[in-house]
């Protein structure tokens, strides 16, 4: 499925990093949501398209985005200030 995000969003699937403490595994109930994830696409907002590309990992706010479910896997749909950096 293609997923091409509007105006000044984009599609970022986020990081997910099994957490254990000793020999018990947290399951992600009890996790916070991650805030770092991979850039999938950018809307069509030429400002935002000079910020970040596909590819690029960025930090994002904890409650920021719509989450949608793409074949199966958990994406964020993020608006532009909603963006905090890009981490390299």
């Amino acid at each position: 499925m293609n997923v091409q995000p509007l105006d000044d969003r984009v599609l970022v699937k986020p990081t997910v990093e099994e957490e254990k403490v000793g020999s018990i595994i947290i399951p992600d109930t009890a996790k916070e949501k991650p805030s770092i994830g991979e850039i999938i696409a950018v809307g069509n907002d030429e400002e935002l398209q000079a910020l970040v590309k596909v590819g690029e990992k960025v930090l994002f706010g904890k409650y920021a985005g719509e989450e949608v479910k793409i074949e199966g896997e958990k994406h964020l749909l993020i608006t532009r200030s909603d963006l905090l950096a890009k981490i390299s």
